[in-house]
């Protein structure tokens, strides 16, 4: 790999899900999405993409939404962190060391310091969710190796704190206190579910993505979409629209990042730290159909839109499936009963939040089910 190119590569343990390696996992995802003409993690070898600005020249309304999302600041360069711009300079102690993250000019450094010696770095990337509701940790290149900072911006205490998946314990050296080397392995998933066309064929190609989940980012490259469509082949639109795909297909498609069963079983997860996998979540639901599309990724949330947080909005959602028999039914569609108690704010119940150990933060939990006092988490 090119010198100039050591920088660029990073990893993520924090938003979407572990960066860890997948082992086996990934090629499975890959068989599950073989129906599927276009994954979101990587481009066909050649792929020609056109950037949001074209797409917006037909397609205003939703990239003018899209382009203020979490996902589309899903990654950043350091000077571009809307983070880092409202918190342009972050410090953390921990025992013997202490930890700053400063925004000077176009630059942004990550040092730490035992009180005697210093490690100062520039920061590479930026990756989590840039609006900092959840948080966003720091990458870098350190002599020769590629390093996820030991320490990351969380949005529930708006300040650093240890990164998921690192030891609190005190560190043994300053070098150690960095935070921790990454295998090459880990990288190519990050990219691809964190920007826009960093993988192609199997390879990473981070001096041509776009940072963040963009329009091409789900729906493909679009440079033939602009083509036929400027040349009126209208029935011949080359572009991926994953609203079509059936929920099943949908939940894989999505899970290619937010994580499905075989993500889940290849890194040993068990228990709360799921809850983070909406996908894997929402497919162990006792109601979850393949087939029927009132229950699926799309069916409740719009991708070119933040997530709606007020529970309410969803209720409709719910009604459509627990509305007692009265609504007429496709084939691949079944009644399910009214609850018996309320008729709004549904997820508060039947979704309850939890909060991951060290996150600052509550996930709601997609395994919709009846939810009783004192049950365990399954």
């Amino acid at each position: 790999m090119p010198d100039r190119l050591a920088v660029e590569i990073a990893v993520l343990y924090l938003a979407l899900g572990s960066c860890v390696s997948l082992d086996g996992a990934e090629n499975e995802v890959e068989r599950q999405l073989d129906r599927v003409e276009w994954q979101p993690t990587q481009a066909a070898p050649g792929a020609r993409y056109v950037g949001r600005e074209v797409c917006a020249q037909c397609h205003p309304r939703e990239t003018t939404a899209q382009k203020s999302t979490a996902m589309a600041h899903a990654l950043a360069r350091p000077a571009e962190s809307l983070v880092l711009q409202a918190h342009p300079r972050l410090t953390f102690s921990d025992g013997p060391y202490r930890y700053t993250i400063e925004q000077n000019g176009d630059r942004v450094s990550y040092a730490v310091t035992n009180g005697a010696d210093t490690i100062s770095v520039p920061v590479s990337w930026a990756f989590g969710y840039g609006l900092g509701e959840v948080g966003q940790t720091y990458a870098f290149s350190y002599n020769g190796s590629y390093y996820e900072g030991r320490v990351s911006f969380f949005g529930g205490n708006q300040g650093l704190d240890i990164t998921l998946g690192h030891s609190t314990t005190a560190p043994a050296s300053l070098k150690d206190a960095l935070g921790r080397a990454v295998k090459l392995e880990e990288i190519k998933a990050c990219f691809g579910c964190h920007s826009t066309g960093a993988v192609s064929g199997g390879r990473l190609q981070v001096d041509q993505l776009v940072p963040g989940i963009s329009c091409e980012g789900c729906h493909g490259p679009g440079a033939e979409h602009v083509g036929a469509m400027e040349a009126g082949k209208l029935p011949e639109t080359h572009i991926f629209n994953p609203s079509r795909l059936a929920p099943g297909d949908q939940v894989r498609f999505c899970g290619a990042c937010h994580r499905t069963r075989a993500h889940v079983e290849a890194i040993h997860v068990e228990g709360v730290p799921t809850v983070r996998f909406q996908p894997y979540r929402l497919a162990e639901s006792r109601c979850f159909n393949p087939r029927d599309r009132r229950i699926s990724c799309l069916a409740c949330h719009n991708p070119h839109q933040n997530v709606q947080h007020e529970p309410a909005d969803y209720d409709a959602k719910c009604l459509a499936c627990h509305s007692g028999g009265k609504e007429p039914l496709a084939a691949a569609q079944r009644a399910a009963p009214g609850c018996p108690v309320a008729v709004s704010r549904c997820i508060t119940c039947h979704m309850p939040r939890y909060r991951l150990a060290g996150s600052h933060f509550k996930f709601t939990d997609h395994r919709i089910r009846v939810v009783r006092l004192g049950d365990i988490f399954d």
